[in-house]
């Protein structure tokens, strides 16, 4: 038992989630608004994962939800949220608490130049909050240049006491913030998905037509790594042209991950329009009642096998989307050459998915609002729906609570570990190449 133990720690999970975009975990939280928004996102990243931002909401709040990801750690906090010494205390205060931060570096207009900063410490029980921010604020700010290597700053940190330094550029401008938590987080989880600048890796979800393209450029600019082109069926005109209206206007900012599709010639088409990842399932996921009612749809196996010849020629990565009950079928997923999988109804009902919990008949669940699609889509948009939504996938807004993604999330890389150690696989490749598939009679 201890040799097997062994063994399942020594192997190793990293996938490819993109042709560019490597994860330590090959779990991604599902598009769904009861299973993803940015306390999801946050949390998978720190575990290795990415999570993926439904879009059954505003843009802005979208823009909104990939913003709080990127600033939730990092290297330094790029362009961090400040406030003009003029600004009053109680603005500074709705800022700290909506932007869930401690400081905020003082700015003068319009030069621009760091005149100082102000923390908790500095409001702690100060009551006039009409006072303007500078008869408050620390004026003597510990600033630094370029990008300092963390045993500098941690030192830096130590000796005078702080927990925040502001990052300037030669004229003195605020262009950035290293703080304790972000330096405590790095340590903390050093398996997690980060971008260049050392920030969470996060992914959104967009339809098709002027809507989707909108939502992709304005995310992007926030700093999204990953936009997912999410309909039930992508074997359309539609979806080919706006994969490739996104690829065509932000080809080196952003990858694509294009689906649902469940045959060869569908993931082709996704390819050539510019997808950097196929996402296959089509009546596949719980609640699905398109393959029962309508007798659309691949069995989900049979599927990853077709998708995954293709997309192998081409060296795009396959997602898998929908029929991952527990640790066997994602190692099952996988070893058919899948390179991560989509979670959804088990993820849902965690402490980070969106939704409160209720208690019933001595039971927990977690409820969301059934009919936030139907509030956040405007009437007079000129967006083109999925006309092949017609299934609509049922959203149960009430979902069992299950306690920390955290948990779920060991459950399953535990189990997929041993999988891995039973096929003698070391790594996600060999398991492809090693694991046999044998029809059960």
């Amino acid at each position: 038992m201890k040799r097997n133990a062994t063994i399942k720690e020594s192997v190793s999970t990293k996938t490819r989630l993109t042709k560019s975009i490597e994860l330590n975990i090959p779990l991604v939280a599902a598009s769904v608004d009861n299973v993803t928004e940015s306390a999801m996102a946050i949390t998978l990243a720190q575990l290795g994962g990415i999570g993926v931002i439904h879009d059954n909401m505003p843009l802005g709040k979208q823009v909104e939800e990939v913003r709080r990801v990127k600033r939730a750690e990092g290297d330094i906090v790029q362009n961090p949220i400040t406030i003009s010494p003029e600004s009053s205390v109680a603005e500074a205060l709705d800022l700290m608490t909506t932007y869930k931060i401690s400081g905020l570096p003082v700015i003068e207009q319009p030069s621009q130049k760091v005149v100082g900063i102000i923390t908790n410490r500095d409001l702690r029980f100060f009551e006039d909050f009409a006072k303007p921010v500078s008869e408050l604020m620390t004026k003597d700010v510990v600033t630094v240049k370029g990008k300092p290597e963390k045993a500098y700053i941690k030192q830096l940190l130590h000796e005078r006491r702080i927990e925040k330094v502001v990052v300037v550029d030669d004229q003195g401008r605020c262009v950035g913030l290293i703080t304790v938590k972000d330096i405590e987080k790095l340590s903390r989880f050093p398996n997690a998905a980060r971008d260049i600048h050392g920030r969470l890796r996060v992914a959104a979800a967009v339809s098709i037509g002027k809507d989707a393209i909108d939502r992709a450029a304005a995310m992007t600019d926030a700093g999204l790594d990953v936009v997912f082109i999410d309909v039930s069926h992508a074997h359309t005109k539609d979806v080919a042209q706006t994969v490739s209206r996104i690829r065509q206007q932000r080809s080196s900012e952003v990858q694509i991950v294009a689906g649902n599709v469940a045959t060869a010639n569908a993931a082709r088409s996704l390819i050539d329009a510019g997808a950097d990842a196929i996402k296959v399932g089509m009546g596949s996921s719980t609640g699905a009642i398109i393959r029962g009612t309508l007798g659309i749809g691949v069995p989900q196996l049979s599927a990853i096998l077709a998708v995954v010849e293709q997309c192998e020629m081409q060296d795009i990565p396959v997602l898998v989307d929908g029929g991952i009950s527990d640790a066997g079928s994602l190692a099952k997923a996988l070893a058919a050459g899948a390179e991560s999988a989509v979670m959804s109804h088990l993820f849902a009902g965690t402490d980070e998915a969106p939704g409160e919990v209720v208690f019933e008949a001595g039971h927990a669940y977690k409820v969301v609002n059934p009919q936030a699609k139907a509030q956040h889509r405007p009437s007079h948009t000129t967006q083109i729906v999925d006309p092949y939504r017609i299934d609509k996938d049922p959203v149960d807004t009430s979902v069992p609570y299950r306690g920390s993604v955290t948990h779920m999330v060991n459950q399953l890389v535990g189990g997929l570990r041993m999988a891995m150690a039973y096929t003698g696989s070391k790594d996600l490749r060999d398991l492809r190449e090693l694991a046999e598939f044998v029809r059960a009679k």
